[in-house]
């Protein structure tokens, strides 16, 4: 599948899930969101997720973002929905990204893990198709863009730890309560 280079700018938004502003950024052309992520307190405006983006895919990232950000659409919609407790509704959010063939079979493995649930990074490389690759798929989740419609924070130690997070742990923790998978 190909994607123009040129052309419209990147539709964009911002949703409050959890307590935490997350960003989302797609091609308005497909709704596919191409990057995702939380606002943290060291970055507020999200601009490591632009700067990630822009150095998987800087064809696409040259695009830039639309001057204002959306207000509703399907993304938008799905991602309120979610932060309002229907936890499937980004199961319908079409994603992209630039991926290896393994890393592709583990972001297409996370999206099959679903809320509520937890795994491991072992169980997450079989479900990947290579049991014994469990540092490859822990480096996919680390080097996942679409943070949590790419359910990454689904992802937990053998020894029942949380594991790290991109966006903290804090916030890790607090999705898996808002899906039901801690208690």
């Amino acid at each position: 599948m190909t994607h123009s280079r040129s052309g419209a700018p990147l539709a964009h938004a911002v949703v409050d899930i959890v307590g935490h502003p997350f960003h989302a950024i797609w091609t308005p052309e497909d709704g596919a969101v191409r990057a995702a992520g939380f606002a943290t307190a060291a970055d507020p405006g999200a601009e490591r997720l632009i700067e990630r983006f822009a150095q998987s895919d800087p064809g696409l990232a040259a695009r830039g973002l639309a001057p204002a950000p959306a207000e509703g659409g399907a993304v938008v919609d799905a991602l309120r929905a979610y932060a309002e407790g229907d936890t499937s509704a980004i199961d319908v959010i079409p994603v992209a990204q630039r991926e290896t063939p393994f890393r592709g079979e583990v972001w297409r493995a996370l999206r099959g893990v679903r809320a509520g649930e937890a795994v491991t990074y072992t169980e997450l490389a079989g479900r990947a198709g290579r049991p014994s690759a469990v540092r490859a798929a822990a480096s996919g989740c680390a080097n996942n863009l679409v943070a949590l419609i790419v359910p990454c924070h689904r992802i937990v130690r053998t020894d029942g730890g949380l594991g790290g997070y991109l966006f903290g742990v804090e916030v890790k923790e607090r999705l898996l309560y808002h899906e039901g998978a801690l208690r």
